[in-house]
C-alpha cells in the first residue's frame, strides 16, 4: 500500500470522526461519558475514598457557586461571546455582600446583585455600543475589577455579620441553586428569548434581518449574567464569612473550563444545550477532587486541567464558526 492510500485513509477516518463529533447527539452524550470515565478513573486512583458519603457531601459543597455563576456565562456563550469577568464580578458583588450584611441580609443580596448588574452593564455597553469583541472588553474589566476587590481589601479581608456562617446551610444552598437552575431553564427551553440566544449564537447578521434586536439581547444577557453571579456571591460568602484579596481568582477560568467539559460549543448557537451546564460542572468538580485527592501540586493540577480544556475544544470546537466569536 502506497503512502498516499494510508494518507487518503487517515483523512478519510479524521473526516468520520469530525462529522461524528459535530452531531448533535454525540454532543449530549460524550459529555456523559466523560464524566462517568473520569469518576470511574478517580475511583480507581483513590480506592473508592472520591465516592465515599463524606466526600461527596464535600464535592456537592462545592458545587453550588460554579453551578449558579455558569448559568449567566451559558446565555452569553450560546450567543457567540464570551466573559472573563465573572470572577471579578464574585469578588466585588462578595464584598459588597458584606459590608451590607451589616444592616440586612435581604439589602445585602439585592445589593450584590445590583453590583454584578452594574458590571454587567458595562461589558454589555463597550462590547454593544462601541463594537468592542466581548472576550476584550471582560478581560479588561476583569483586570480592572481585581485591582479594585486587592484595594478594598488591602488592610484586611471585608468580613460579614458574625451570623452570617449560620445560613451556611444544605437547604439554603440547594433550593436557591435548583431555583436558578429551573427559571433558566424554562426561560431557555420555552421563551423567545431562549430561542433568539441561540440564533444570534448560529448567525448574528441573520438574525437581525429576521427581526431580532441583537444589541438589546446581548447588553441585557451581560447584565443578567452579572446578576445571577452576584446572587452567587451570597452563597460565596456565607461559606467563608468574609472575602479576601483573592477573592474570585480564577473563578472565569473554572467556568469556561465546566461549560467546555460540559459539551458547549465555544462558538455558542444552536448546539447548545442546558444540561452542559450540570454535566460541566460536575465533571470539573470532580476531576478537580480527584487530581487533589491523589496528591497531585496546584501547579500540576492546573497544568493537566489545561491540558485537558485544550483537548475537548479541539474535539469540539466548529472550525467553520470559529470566526464568528464576537
Amino acid at each position: 500500500m502506497t503512502d498516499l492510500q494510508n494518507s487518503v485513509e487517515i483523512n478519510g477516518v479524521k473526516n468520520k470522526i469530525q462529522r461524528y463529533l459535530e452531531k448533535p447527539i454525540a454532543r449530549s452524550i460524550l459529555p456523559v461519558i466523560g464524566l462517568i470515565v473520569v469518576l470511574a478513573m478517580f475511583t480507581m486512583l483513590t480506592g473508592g475514598k472520591i465516592i465515599s458519603p463524606l466526600n461527596i457531601t464535600l464535592l456537592l459543597d462545592e458545587v453550588y457557586v460554579l453551578m449558579i455563576a455558569s448559568i449567566g456565562v451559558f446565555f452569553i456563550m450560546t450567543m457567540g461571546c464570551l466573559d472573563f469577568s465573572q470572577g471579578s464580578i464574585l469578588g466585588i458583588a462578595s464584598i459588597v455582600f458584606s459590608y451590607l450584611s451589616g444592616f440586612n441580609i435581604l439589602l445585602a443580596i439585592i445589593g450584590a446583585i445590583i453590583a454584578g448588574a452594574i458590571i454587567g452593564a458595562i461589558n454589555g455597553f463597550f462590547h454593544v455600543k462601541r463594537k468592542i469583541p466581548s472576550f476584550i472588553v471582560t478581560i479588561c474589566t476583569m483586570f480592572l475589577f481585581r485591582g479594585l476587590i486587592a484595594y478594598l481589601t488591602t488592610n484586611s479581608p471585608v468580613y460579614a455579620v458574625s451570623d452570617i456562617l449560620n445560613y451556611n446551610t444544605v437547604t439554603v444552598k440547594l433550593i436557591s441553586t435548583v431555583v436558578i437552575l429551573l427559571i433558566a431553564f424554562l426561560i431557555f427551553h420555552f421563551t423567545k428569548l431562549g430561542i433568539y440566544l441561540k440564533a444570534i449564537g448560529a448567525g448574528e447578521i441573520g438574525s437581525r434581518f429576521a427581526g431580532v434586536d441583537v444589541d438589546k439581547i446581548k447588553w441585557l444577557m451581560y447584565i443578567v449574567a452579572g446578576m445571577i453571579t452576584g446572587f452567587a456571591a451570597f452563597i460565596n460568602v456565607i461559606e467563608v464569612g468574609s472575602v479576601t484579596a483573592s477573592g474570585g481568582s480564577m473563578f472565569e477560568t473554572e467556568i469556561l473550563i465546566a461549560l467546555v467539559l460540559g459539551g458547549l460549543p465555544i462558538t455558542g448557537g444552536v448546539m447548545a444545550r442546558f444540561s452542559n451546564i450540570i454535566t460541566g460542572v460536575l465533571t470539573y468538580k470532580v476531576l478537580s477532587a480527584g487530581l487533589n485527592m491523589i496528591g497531585l501540586t496546584t501547579q500540576t493540577q492546573q497544568l493537566i486541567e489545561g491540558v485537558i480544556f485544550l483537548l475537548v475544544v479541539a474535539l469540539f470546537s466548529d472550525r467553520k464558526s470559529l470566526h464568528i466569536i464576537k
